[in-house]
């Protein structure tokens, strides 16, 4: 079989497929349950409306800039005296009561950008805005703590595709929408693959990393099938890959970072009704992963990140929706955060950038203290540069 042919068929061909097994291939052998900490990363893409989210309920000028779009008053989940939750945010707002939930707001970067695939690529990479890279905070992250055959440290995005965020030089995370079906596709695969011996030594090497694949996707099948939880998930795509994250923590797997992400929330029109739907989704699911998380005894050591590329314009658009924009509220969800309820002040609504927010905290300070402080690395190797760590870990 020619190396084209094997890669054209192979399903396996994906970024971070073939750099996987160097580090699950520790999966062969029993290990004891992993005792570090971990990332869990929920992404929002398509921009979601932060000052719908967030809403500032006080202030004269949200209720102005929006009056069709702002939420009423009485129907905002009040957090404190200025600001609250969308009212579909209802388990949100039982985490922030709880003491386990820290909100972020005006978070974004300088110079900002307005499209969605540079804007993203930005939030993935932790670059500057006019700077371009091909690897992730989350692969170099892969890559800073990668030694000799790279065993100890592994990312899993729980989608058929993989982020940027997650692709490093030498280590890539690994992308699967399900363990049972990453084995089943990983196994037939290899049933398919006839190896002519007389072809290049590459295909051979190919071969043995699908083998090295299967086996790796037969434990973690294996060993993650066997957890149960009496906690009930929402019957969507997003709730099913919480519960399958926090089936695989419980499973003991040796992986330090979950990526996830629910789409939808470019809300150029209809945006009330739109925005409803994905912030109860979000919202419920979530609450149901840190209940699951709290009961299995996995909670203390797991610190979960909800990002946005973006959000909206302050004012309301001729549609019934809101605009790209730039600065976003982001939510750390934990029960070891130093810093509870709001990390800053409500978004200064009478000090626009072109009626834009204006960033007061840089995602990559976040990221930064997040490196040091949960998964014990230098920050400055990964990020290229040294940041100011913030007080929330």
């Amino acid at each position: 079989m020619k190396r084209r042919d094997f890669l054209k068929h192979s399903a396996l061909a994906t970024a971070g497929t073939w750099l996987i097994p160097s580090f699950l291939k520790a999966f062969d052998a029993q290990v004891p349950n992993f005792e570090g900490k971990r990332l869990i990363i929920i992404q929002l893409s398509g921009g979601n409306d932060g000052l719908n989210t967030v809403i500032p309920f006080e202030n004269d000028i949200y209720y102005n800039s929006r009056p069709r779009l702002a939420i009423p008053k009485e129907s905002v989940l009040k957090l404190n005296t200025e600001q609250g939750f969308h009212p579909a945010m209802g388990k949100m707002k039982q985490l922030y009561d709880e003491g386990l939930l820290c909100v972020f707001n005006s978070v974004g970067y300088p110079n900002p950008d307005r499209s969605h695939f540079r804007s993203m690529d930005i939030w993935h990479t932790a670059s500057d805005s006019n700077e371009y890279l091909s690897t992730g905070w989350i692969g170099r992250f892969l890559d800073s703590n990668c030694e000799k055959n790279c065993k100890a440290f592994s990312a899993i995005e729980l989608d058929d595709t993989l982020s940027l965020a997650m692709k490093g030089a030498k280590v890539k995370g690994l992308a699967l929408q399900n363990p049972e079906k990453f084995y089943k596709m990983a196994k037939s695969k290899k049933k398919e693959i006839k190896i002519d011996h007389h072809e290049h030594e590459n295909v051979d090497y190919l071969y043995k990393t699908l083998a090295e694949t299967v086996s790796s996707a037969e434990y973690i099948y294996e060993k993650n099938k066997i957890q149960t939880t009496n906690v009930e998930y929402p019957q969507n795509e997003f709730g099913q890959r919480l519960k399958t994250i926090s089936q695989m923590i419980k499973s003991g797997l040796e992986i330090e970072v979950y990526y996830a992400s629910i789409s939808g929330f470019d809300t150029h029109v209809n945006q009330l009704n739109t925005q409803e739907r994905l912030l109860g989704t979000y919202s419920d699911a979530v609450y149901s992963l840190v209940s699951d998380l709290k009961q299995s005894g996995n909670l203390d050591n797991t610190l979960v990140l909800t990002f946005s590329e973006f959000g909206r314009r302050v004012a309301q658009n001729a549609s019934g929706g809101t605009d790209h924009g730039t600065a976003n509220n982001l939510f750390m969800i934990g029960s070891a955060l130093k810093k509870k309820g709001f990390y800053n002040n409500a978004p200064k609504l009478n000090i626009l950038d072109d009626g834009d927010l204006k960033y007061e905290v840089d995602f990559r300070n976040i990221y930064a203290t997040i490196l040091k402080k949960q998964l014990n690395t230098y920050h400055d190797s990964v990020l290229g540069k040294t940041f100011e760590q913030l007080y929330f870990l």
